[in-house]
């Protein structure tokens, strides 16, 4: 993972790659507010890279199977692909938003009770707005809802 010279309230030194946050150190202190925004920029990267990638494949790859069944087929992956890509567009401005979250002092804090969510968690899904606990309750919440 690639490392950030600087957050926004000063410098850090390059974070070396086998580094990964800790009970141990400030929770999102200068060194954790790198490390988590280098993982949701590489994220990112990783994203835009493969929809690149996609976008060049269709560009030259036009769907033109003489058979229907093929034709069919084809077009059925390509409609999968474009749905994956749609959400992976959607997963981008998640992780936009959890960098601005970063750079607001808010990334790593429960939007419901303000309390940290667990690095765990942060690690499995960078962009959580909410701890285990306020997500278990929110979806049964919305499950107690949809039930109605």
């Amino acid at each position: 993972m690639a490392s950030v010279a600087t957050v926004v309230d000063g410098a850090v030194p390059p974070l070396p790659a086998s580094y990964r946050p800790s009970a141990d150190e400030e929770f999102m202190g200068p060194r954790q507010q790198a490390y988590f925004r280098d993982k949701l920029l590489n994220w990112k990267e990783d994203i835009l890279r493969e929809g690149a990638g996609t976008l060049a494949t269709l560009k030259s790859e036009p769907l033109r199977e003489p058979d229907a069944t093929d034709r069919a087929s084809s077009e059925t992956d390509w409609s999968i692909e474009l749905r994956t890509r749609d959400r992976q567009r959607k997963l981008i401005a998640k992780i936009e938003a959890a960098i601005r979250r970063i750079d607001e002092g808010e990334y790593g804090y429960c939007e419901v009770t303000g309390e940290p969510i667990s690095l765990g968690r942060l690690e499995a899904r960078p962009i959580a707005t909410m701890s285990v606990e306020a997500q278990e309750r929110h979806e049964r919440q919305e499950k107690v809802s949809r039930d109605e």
